[in-house]
């Protein structure tokens, strides 16, 4: 939940007078400006970077009536243009800096946030700082933003949860603020005017309505010093109250979508208190025993009466939460049976209560949360902001005392008085028939687009001094690598940002290559198997002895565990013990084969699954192994033994890498592993896990009919005569950098986004493996606008094939690139991540030091000559999913 700190002093001084309070690294400098501008410092030397984070305490609630995406096109011009920093110099800066940032609108905030390398904080602050002195909101920047914006309405419309989500809020909030999203409508849109947004801005975005958050690995009292100096001068304007919530009585419902899901997904939503309630605690520790795994409602998937269950808060607003109850079926079977028995199941836990062990164990589970937090640094960053700015706390610990407090009577009492006898809305999303894809020959209604030049961005003096001077990083993370006896590779970092130790870990296989002919399905029985314990704790055993120790735990060929250090060889232990001895009970195989037989008959019929196996089969030959499929045949075709007999065959200790991140020696790491995982032994010879190289595909055409969606979703992709380890890699990568990454500094989004408002979002991605590499763009739009969207990548691919990059790209690429080098280790999950990638595909555990010398080396004609060589525009593959292309 929400990271644990010593209890503090109240949030903010009331002086009026700026007043900061000193601080140690377990606590933050807080400060109040002049101007109202609430400031929290927290430093974290988990890495040498820093998230900024500015919540602006405005949102959907706030918006004019009509007008209910007000607060979200204002986040999406503070990209287009603020006091003393045009559009271009925005996204120059952001790119620069990284490109990991973002925005974000929710209900009651706005959220900005960047993070960035420490070195470069006071760039970041500044830029901020600037947006909050003013923002452009000029009617040409809206007529182009305008486009973008509702591109990214069409493709939530195209989303089947969240036309659920979106119709339960209708329908439960009615009358108040709640009852629309925030994300906004078209029709709103057209109406609206750069004036109002300029209005809507001036209203809210004063100092005093925001709260700025900052994480990392900073000096607090500098870093406040300068807060004070940057953001000090913005005048401060009054704030309107935020709009009261007048919550109405609603009657229970039900209704029905149609979905593009594989699955029929059966829902029951109750209304309860929201995060101001002193009941709120206690809702959220129910909430987790409902949905523990050793709860009754989960028990309907062991029982074969659904393939998945789930209970949680899908909405939290400050008057009210959203609680749920979601049943998985497959598709065609009538969900109703399987409502009405999760309802009673709900229902009796309310009536006759929850069990205490079950509460004790949710409430060890949200503490070690808060202490897995601590190990990011946009993560704290975000609880923080969530804390302070949408629940209005004095900080996280308020959560954390709540919840400590909370005992198995007030589980029970809410229980009783908010799920019993209370209005509910059920829902089920049952899936559509689906036409096959449609293929052609050729592309087909591309229009031509002619070059448009790429002008330099100058930027500010305060801007271009730091950045324009980026630096190869020098320095890698010190890590311990050894082999033990039994061939398993384990890499160690120790870290000690919290009293905590991650595990991940992952068992080189490939089921195209090693599932047994005929046995297609066999690896996907065996992943679902290891979640019902091992030969010596059944199931519920297993997982009671998790809950023990607060510990997150998955077993599969990719593993992985959290644990707080003082239960390190204990959760190892139960990692070892499902990793290698699962129980693949007799009866709990005959249940998941006929659940995983029943998913998959619907899953080859959905649209999602319809348009991977397009792909697939565009851009490999015919008889590759990534064309094997599985079917309801092969499933039920199978048995126990070959479930066994794979396992055995493919799970392997020199197979394996293990990583372990925290605050745990090399020593102690490796004593606790050789313990659990010594006796572990590999028999026979090893298998084939690399898949050969294949030539390069034809270009060709098809169309994958969704009845659900408003919005074509696009993909473009080829092969390519590369794989990771080529030379060429490095260049190519680099050039991607250019066209993608950066937001409106880079090719692709300029074009498609900022200039032309075709898409909302356009991603460009070089998949590369030991023996492979393919190129892909994709990209949401309208129907009648991909064959302009695709005219704009073409050229754009072309330019980058004929023509040189200008000095001002291949340098924003370069910093774009070597600046996100050290944002990859911003918590210990990357870094942990990071490591063991590198270790499986064989890749130097240093490679992003290697990867920066190359690419500060690289020159324009190397990323020509490369793009020139490997990428291919007339070989493209297009694959749309949505409504036929106009």
């Amino acid at each position: 939940m929400k990271q644990r700190i010593l209890p503090l002093l109240a949030l903010f001084c009331l002086a009026a007078a700026a007043c900061a309070q000193p601080a140690t690294d377990a606590q933050p400098v807080r400060a109040t400006l002049p101007n109202g501008l609430k400031v929290v410092v927290l430093r974290n030397t988990l890495a040498p970077v820093v998230t900024v984070e500015a919540n602006v305490l405005a949102g959907g609630n706030e918006t004019p009536e009509g007008f209910p995406g007000m607060a979200h096109a204002q986040e999406h011009m503070a990209f287009r243009g603020c006091h003393d920093m045009t559009a271009d110099q925005t996204a120059a800066i952001y790119a620069l800096l990284g490109g990991d940032d973002d925005a974000d609108t929710q209900q009651n905030i706005t959220q900005f946030y960047a993070t960035v390398p420490a070195a470069d904080l006071d760039v970041a602050l500044q830029a901020q700082a600037n947006c909050f002195a003013g923002i452009e909101d000029s009617q040409a920047q809206w007529d182009k933003e305008r486009g973008a914006i509702e591109q990214e309405v069409a493709g939530d419309l195209s989303n089947p949860t969240y036309k659920f989500i979106d119709r339960l809020n209708t329908e439960m909030f009615a009358g108040t603020p709640y009852a629309h999203d925030p994300l906004g409508t078209r029709p709103s849109f057209d109406k609206t005017t750069g004036a109002m947004l300029r209005d809507f801005y001036d209203k809210w975005y004063s100092p005093s309505n925001i709260i700025l958050i900052v994480v990392g690995d900073v000096d607090p009292a500098a870093t406040m010093a300068k807060i004070k100096a940057l953001y000090g001068s913005i005048p401060h304007r009054p704030v309107p109250p935020p709009p009261a919530i007048h919550l109405q009585p609603f009657q229970s419902s039900s209704f029905t979508l149609t979905s593009n899901l594989p699955y029929v997904l059966g829902f029951i939503a109750w209304r309860l208190p929201g995060t101001d309630s002193p009941d709120y605690a206690a809702i959220d520790i129910l909430s987790d025993v409902l949905a523990s795994q050793r709860a009754d409602l989960y028990g309907m998937v062991p029982a074969g009466k659904a393939l998945g269950t789930e209970f949680g808060l899908a909405e939290t607003y400050r008057k009210a939460s959203v609680a749920f109850g979601l049943v998985a079926q497959p598709a065609g079977v009538d969900a109703k049976a399987s409502i009405e028995e999760m309802r009673g199941i709900i229902l009796n836990y309310a009536k006759n209560g929850v069990p205490p062990d079950l509460v004790a164990a949710a409430k060890r589970s949200e503490l070690a949360q808060a202490e897995f937090q601590r190990n990011s640094i946009p993560g704290l960053a975000d609880e923080w902001s969530t804390a302070l700015a949408a629940e209005g706390r004095t900080s996280p610990e308020q959560d954390l005392d709540a919840i400590r407090k909370v005992t198995v009577a007030d589980v029970n009492r809410v229980a009783k008085q908010y799920l019993l006898d209370a209005p509910t809305i059920t829902a089920v999303l049952q899936p559509s028939s689906s036409p096959a894809p449609v293929s052609g020959k050729g592309f087909g209604g591309a229009e031509k687009a002619t070059v448009a030049p790429t002008k330099p961005v100058q930027l500010p003096a305060w801007a271009a001094g730091p950045l324009n001077k980026f630096q190869v990083p020098k320095t890698f993370i010190p890590v311990s690598d050894t082999t033990l006896p039994n061939g398993i590779r384990l890499i160690v970092r120790t870290d000690t940002t919290s009293p905590t130790v991650t595990v991940v870990g992952s068992i080189r296989h490939n089921g195209d290559l090693q599932t047994p002919k005929g046995q297609d399905g066999v690896g996907n029985i065996l992943d679902q198997l290891y979640s019902y314990g091992t030969t010596t704790l059944d199931r519920i055993a297993f997982q009671k002895a998790l809950d023990d120790i607060a510990a997150n735990e998955s077993a599969g060929y990719d593993f992985s565990l959290q644990v707080l250090k003082q239960y390190f060889s204990r959760g190892v232990q139960l990692l070892a013990d499902n990793e290698l001895h699962p129980a693949l009970p007799a009866q709990a195989f005959k249940i998941t084969q006929m659940q995983t037989a029943h998913f998959v008959a619907g899953n080859l019929q959905s649209p999602g699954y319809r348009t991977t196996r397009a792909l697939s089969t565009a851009i490999l030959p015919p008889g590759d192994p990534e064309l094997r499929q599985t079917t309801p045949q092969t499933v039920a075709s199978l048995t126990l033994a070959d479930v066994q007999q794979f396992h055995d065959a493919t799970v392997r200790p020199d197979l394996t890498t293990i990583v372990v991140i925290g605050d745990v020696t090399a020593p102690e790491a490796k004593t606790v592993v050789e313990q659990w995982f010594g006796a572990w032994k590999a028999t026979g010879s090893k298998p084939n896990t690399t898949l050969p190289p294949v030539p390069l595909n034809k270009p060709s055409t098809a169309q994958v009919p969704d009845p659900e969606r408003v919005q074509d979703m696009a993909i473009l992709s080829e092969q390519m005569r590369i794989n990771r380890f080529s030379p060429a890699y490095y260049p190519l990568e680099l050039g991607n950098h250019v066209l993608g990454g950066g937001f409106y500094a880079t090719r692709l989004y300029r074009d498609l986004r900022e200039e032309s408002g075709l898409v909302y979002f356009v991603g460009a991605d070089i998949n590369a493996s030991k023996t492979r590499a393919s190129y892909s763009v994709e990209y949401g739009c309208d129907p009648g606008n991909v064959s302009k969207a695709r005219a704009l990548i073409v050229r754009d691919l072309n330019q980058m094939r004929t023509q040189d990059v200008s000095p001002s790209e291949l340098n924003m690429a370069k910093a774009l690139l070597l600046r996100s080098i050290p944002l990859g280790e911003s918590s210990e999950n990357a870094v942990a991540r990071g490591l063991l990638g590198r270790a499986v595909i064989g890749l130097p555990l240093d490679e992003p030091l290697v990867a920066a010398k190359k690419y500060e080396s690289i020159t324009a004609d190397q990323v020509r000559d490369a793009f020139s060589k490997y990428v291919q525009p007339d070989n493209l593959v297009q694959i749309v999913r949505g409504p036929t292309p106009k």
